[in-house]
């Protein structure tokens, strides 16, 4: 593995972690939010959002034949395949004087757990901090095979 891709895979891992951490302070920030959309005349709760990602090697041969430096293979890291929405059910609420509460005066809250989305927001950022030491390491070894050459 040359510098260059290790450059790679620490940015697109910064990348990744840098939009989970969006995603998930937009959770934060609609966690009381009751009228996200509105469909057939009834309010709908904002639903948490989640962030998946994959490999950007597809398959395993292919990051074999990569390693024994039989193939040049510049596609490693990580991507964002999707954006999904979760599907836990939404949180009833009895308040019957609320604008958006049913005949039964429920209030149906979004999925949003804000102790979940905090663990959520400190792995990510422990992982954003991991990717800026790896990037760092790699630069301090160029740095060094540079010095080498004097």
């Amino acid at each position: 593995m040359n510098l260059n891709s290790s450059f790679g895979i620490s940015a697109s891992g910064l990348t990744a972690q840098r939009l989970r951490m969006d995603v998930i302070s937009s959770n934060i920030a609609q966690a009381e939010t009751t009228r996200s959309s509105v469909v057939n005349g009834h309010a709908v709760p904002y639903r948490r959002k989640m962030v998946v990602f994959s490999p950007n090697e597809s398959n395993f041969s292919n990051m074999l034949q990569a390693q024994m430096g039989r193939e040049d293979s510049t596609a490693r890291g990580v991507k964002v395949t999707a954006i999904q929405e979760d599907a836990t059910p939404f949180k009833p609420v009895y308040n019957p004087s609320h604008p958006d509460a049913d005949e039964k005066g429920y209030v149906y809250m979004p999925n949003v757990d804000i102790t979940k989305e905090m663990v959520d927001l400190i792995s990510a950022s422990r992982s954003y901090e991991a990717n800026v030491t790896a990037l760092n390491a790699s630069k301090a070894m160029v740095m060094k095979a540079l010095e080498i050459g004097r």
